[in-house]
Order: C-alpha cells, then sequence, then structure tokens
C-alpha cells in the first residue's frame, strides 16, 4: 500500500530543501507566461527571491516520507534501467520520462523484459512493438510511476530486475550501410514487352534505409541464367542479393530453383503473412538471398518490408522469424 503524500503549508523563507508538489507559473504582462518551477523542484536559496516576485509568501510543499522516491525521479531510474544505445531520455514531465531515438534504426524491444517490469504494481512502461524502422527524434518508449510518490525500494527492485535480462530492454540499433545486387526475372521484362516496376520501388526502400543498390540485372525465365546473375552479383562482394518475379507455383517460374542452384542454404519458402506469403529467403554463407514476390511491387508492406530492416540492422534471419508471422500478419482484406 502506497503511503499518501502530505501537503504542508510553509513560509517560503522556510522552505529550503523541500519539494514542490505542482507547477510554478509565472506572468509578465505582455512579456512572458510559463512554467517557473516544475513539479519536484526541490528549493533553494535563490529560489526565494523569484518565489516571492511572484507573490508566493507561503507554498504547499511535499513532505515525502522516508524511504520514499518522487515519480519524477522514479520514471528517470526507470527509463536507464530499461535503455540502451541509439536512445536519449526527456526531462520528466508530469512523472513521464521519454526514450527517443537518436538515430534512423530497428527498434529492438524485449517483450518478456517489459512485461516483467510492468507486473511490479505501480509501473507503467510503454513501448512501440520490436522490429520497426523509426526515425531520429521518435519516441519509441515511455516509462513513469502510477502513484506520486514511491517505495525507493521497489525502483530498487525493477533496476535489479532488469540488469538480469541479457542486453538492453530497448534500443535502437543502426542500420549499416550495404551493397545490393537485384536480379529481375521474367521473359516479358527481359525482352523488352513490359517495363520493369520492380526496380524503383526495390530501389527506394534500399536507399530509405541507408543502402544502395549496386546495379539491377535482367534475366529471362531460364534457371540457369538467373543463377548466372546471382553468381556474378556474389562474386563482386555484394551483401545481399533481392530476386524479383518467378516466385509462385507457374510453370515458368525458376526463380526459387535458381536461389537453390548456386547453392545457397534455404531457410524457408514461404510465410503465412499476406501480402507476401510467396517468399523466399536463403543465405550463400554470410550473404543474404532473397526471392521476392510480385506483391512487392504494388502493396505498400509485405513481408519483404519485415525483413529487409532486420537484414540492414545486421541480423540473420531464422526459419521462426518466418512462420510467426502468421499472427497479425494479415495486412489487407
Amino acid at each position: 500500500m502506497v503511503e499518501k503524500p502530505k501537503l504542508k503549508e510553509v513560509p517560503v523563507r522556510e522552505a529550503v530543501g523541500m519539494m514542490l508538489p505542482h507547477d510554478m507559473t509565472q506572468i509578465l504582462p505582455g512579456e512572458f507566461k510559463g512554467r517557473l518551477f516544475k513539479k519536484g523542484h526541490v528549493i533553494t536559496e535563490a529560489d526565494i527571491e523569484p518565489l516571492l516576485s511572484i507573490g508566493k509568501e507561503h507554498i504547499y510543499v511535499l513532505e515525502m516520507p522516508e524511504g520514499y522516491i518522487h515519480e519524477d525521479d522514479a520514471g528517470t531510474r526507470i527509463a536507464r534501467a530499461v535503455s540502451g544505445d541509439g536512445l536519449t531520455l526527456t526531462e520528466p514531465y508530469e512523472g513521464k520520462v521519454s526514450m527517443k531515438a537518436t538515430r534512423l534504426g530497428l527498434a529492438k524491444i524485449n517483450e518478456e523484459a517489459v512485461h516483467a517490469i510492468n507486473a511490479l504494481e505501480g509501473i507503467a512502461l510503454s513501448t512501440i512493438y520490436s522490429d520497426q524502422v523509426v526515425q531520429p527524434g521518435q519516441t519509441v518508449a515511455a516509462a513513469r510511476i502510477i502513484p506520486l510518490i514511491m517505495e525507493e525500494a521497489r525502483i530498487v527492485r525493477l533496476e535489479e530486475l532488469a540488469r538480469g535480462f541479457s542486453g538492453p530492454i530497448v534500443q535502437v540499433k543502426p542500420f549499416y550501410e550495404k551493397k545490393v545486387g537485384v536480379v529481375t526475372t521474367g521473359g516479358e521484362v527481359y525482352s523488352g514487352r513490359i517495363a520493369d516496376k520492380f526496380g524503383p520501388v526495390i530501389r527506394a526502400k534500399v536507399e530509405a534505409l541507408g543502402s544502395r543498390v549496386t546495379e539491377q540485372r535482367f534475366a529471362p525465365d531460364d534457371k540457369e541464367a538467373i543463377e548466372r546473375e546471382i553468381i556474378r552479383f556474389l562474386e563482386e562482394g555484394v551483401d545481399l542479393v533481392l530476386v524479383t518475379g518467378g516466385m509462385s507455383v507457374d510453370p515458368d517460374d525458376r526463380t526459387p530453383g535458381a536461389i537453390a542452384g548456386v547453392g545457397a542454404e534455404v531457410v524457408r519458402y514461404g510465410t503465412p503473412m499476406l501480402p507476401g506469403s510467396m517468399l523466399m529467403v536463403a543465405y550463400k554463407g554470410d550473404v543474404p538471398i532473397l526471392g521476392l514476390p510480385g506483391a512487392v511491387m504494388h502493396e505498400p508492406f509485405t513481408s519483404f518490408d519485415v525483413f529487409l530492416p532486420r537484414i540492414l540492422a545486421g541480423e540473420r534471419i531464422v526459419e521462426s522469424d518466418m512462420t510467426r508471422l502468421g499472427y497479425g500478419g494479415l495486412r489487407t482484406c
């Protein structure tokens, strides 16, 4: 049971070392109206004259029970306990401390740890979903306590709990600049009968995350021809190969066989996410090779958009990453 804080009226000249329970507002007609001191501020000798200047001969102060801390301090300590690289903390505002991204990157959230921390009474740690692309300045998480004050021992317990998890609970991983090779398959595109629509879409997605397409090459619906283009990119040292088209079950669709044919280890062909179920993820050594379904051309978000940021952040995709996309993976009706 959290003890309720007590408010006490004291002469302002006797309030040094005491804590303000609410914001103090200063109004200078025609010049300024705003916060002079924020809630939770501990009054110093230098604050006496400014308080008298706004007509505060007496003020309410917060009497903190022994062993308790204020919501601002608690929020800051929670945020520090859970935050890792790529984040900066805001000043407390009404007890809430936000964790904002300092760079373009991939948000990584330890879901198990977040649930464990929120199981502690009176704690509120709120985050975005893990594996989202975040922009600089975007809020990734926020922390506060529910009451105005809390036993410090409970915050210490939270800090110990946070240290027990492997790695930061909240962080933003950077994207690495990678060289990407694109092989576009299909006799209709190779022959020039129709215009390629994959290239511009892929280039925009890759560049938005700080990498670059070194070249786009075209191949007919021929397994050996597609293999040759993949091998050329691998020999040239690209970091990622994207093969577009030819991913369905039609007789002319040769891409899955060609990816396997270069000796790549296939993680999985197919994922339950819609759109983008006909995705293949494979690796030739450490180089990912992805077979992209046609939905990438016309749908704003597919399975490709799930895995591209993770790959560019240096993560290796495993089979369970693909099979788990069914829950929450329906993006169109």
